[in-house]
């Protein structure tokens, strides 16, 4: 009899790990509703996929997302939608490839949104954030020494417990190989979502994503990029946020919003709409008409106390270099224009891009400063010091950091004493630099 026992554990482990061989990537934690959230995956075949999931403090009642078969055309991945949650509870779930198990050796978990509105103050929470990641892959690589490093990061960032994770673009670097055909690019996203260390971080923390150059085409790549409708659907289909774009059929853009706590973040794409930079004729924009009326009519129509727009490249930085805003003087002036017309309260910047952290604080009459917390790189190259030497006046004393880092923002207190808490960290998790902001500074 034992031996029998010890066969019949031994062939389940074995069908779990069987199907082990076909997860390619994930499970990825996307959105999370009060009554609705998305888990999202990838195989490396055709598939039948499933989740299962329950309440930690109701464990036997099992609830079952609909079967999804994974396909070739959209890179194999899967998005499940898991519709039987209730307000203000952790979760945990499994993934079932063709009705099998698949055993992970880390947690796979996930909290529905709290309903706490009219109720109490809003939850604490805490929200990761950077930008840049380079996966090495030799054969396609530029020769010399690896410009991607320290995948580590990504385990320091997991052992922050983080709410939420939001990737600020160059998510994953497309080369010469990739960006002139759909498999390159699906090879590309697939190639950096597939590495060992980033998966508990994907299993177990909300995830969303904007992009910016390296994502969405070549380096630099603006509205001209002939394959842009090809890396929009690679977004979509390697990403679970909420929405893309505006209207029904969502084909033009990648921006969108969600909110958690007291905070709404606007996810903006700062590619689709962009004019080239070195076009001397038109009218320039970054954001496009449509997205940018979109914006302002959604921070006007926002209450929530702190709005964090997401944005590739720095916004408020002086010194119109690389490709920051003050490219594009004349939308830049109007949007914070827009913003101080408009009396909007709790506006906050995050962006990436330049391979370096740092801050820059406009200050304004008769208002609020405005903040612009720039985090990058995860393990992309760093800049060379000659950045040190960039006159933004705008620059807060000692905010600059050359090195791989993450962000941590801390949402915390009550309503009278409410503030956000924004930490740098290095690759290792070590704390590099803090500020703390109060609600009533953004009022």
């Amino acid at each position: 009899m034992k031996k029998i026992s010890l066969l019949v554990i031994f062939i389940c482990f074995s069908n779990g790990f069987s199907q082990n061989n076909i997860l390619q990537s994930g499970p990825m934690v996307g959105y999370c509703e009060m009554t609705e959230a998305i888990i999202w995956l990838q195989t490396n075949e055709k598939a039948t996929v499933k989740i299962a999931y329950f309440a930690v403090d109701k464990p036997t009642e099992i609830f079952y997302s609909d079967n999804h078969t994974s396909g070739k055309d959209v890179g194999f991945t899967c998005h499940l939608v898991l519709d039987k949650l209730q307000p203000g509870k952790k979760y945990k779930y499994a993934v079932y490839i063709n009705d099998k198990k698949v055993v992970l050796p880390y947690e796979t978990s996930f909290s529905s949104k709290k309903l706490w509105q009219w109720r109490e103050d809003a939850p604490d929470f805490t929200v990761a954030f950077g930008s840049c990641m380079y996966i090495n892959e030799t054969a396609l690589d530029r020769p010399g020494k690896p410009y991607g490093s320290g995948y580590s990061i990504f385990e320091s960032i997991n052992s922050k417990h983080p709410d939420i994770m939001i990737w600020g673009g160059d998510n994953a670097y497309l080369r010469e190989a990739d960006w002139d055909s759909k498999t390159g690019i699906y090879h590309r996203n697939t190639h950096s979502r597939s590495i060992k260390e980033i998966q508990p971080l994907l299993a177990k923390t909300q995830n969303f994503a904007i992009w910016d150059d390296h994502d969405f085409g070549p380096n630099d790549s603006d509205r001209s990029f002939y394959n842009k409708h090809i890396t929009q659907k690679a977004f979509k289909d390697f990403w679970a946020n909420k929405s893309y774009g505006i209207g029904s059929e969502q084909n033009e853009g990648v921006f969108s919003t969600f909110n958690w706590g007291d905070a709404q973040f606007f996810l903006i794409d700062d590619r689709f709409f962009r004019s080239p930079q070195d076009r001397i004729t038109g009218n320039k924009t970054m954001l496009g008409t449509t997205q940018f009326e979109w914006l302002i009519d959604a921070l006007s129509g926002s209450i929530a106390s702190f709005k964090i727009i997401v944005i590739g490249g720095q916004v408020l930085n002086s010194v119109p270099d690389t490709e920051n805003y003050g490219h594009y003087p004349e939308e830049k002036e109007k949007l914070l224009q827009e913003i101080s017309d408009n009396r909007i309260k709790g506006v906050l910047f995050l962006t990436g891009d330049r391979h370096f952290a740092e801050m820059s604080m406009l200050p304004r009459e008769n208002s609020y400063p405005i903040y612009d917390w720039t985090v990058s790189p995860f393990t992309a190259g760093v800049v060379s010091d000659s950045v040190l030497k960039e006159n933004n006046k705008y620059k807060v004393e000692g905010s600059t950091f050359l090195q791989n880092n993450f962000g941590i923002i801390a949402f915390s207190g009550n309503k009278e004493n409410r503030q956000i808490k924004l930490s740098l960290f290095d690759k290792n998790g070590k704390e590099l630099w803090k500020k703390v902001i109060l609600k009533k500074e953004l009022e």
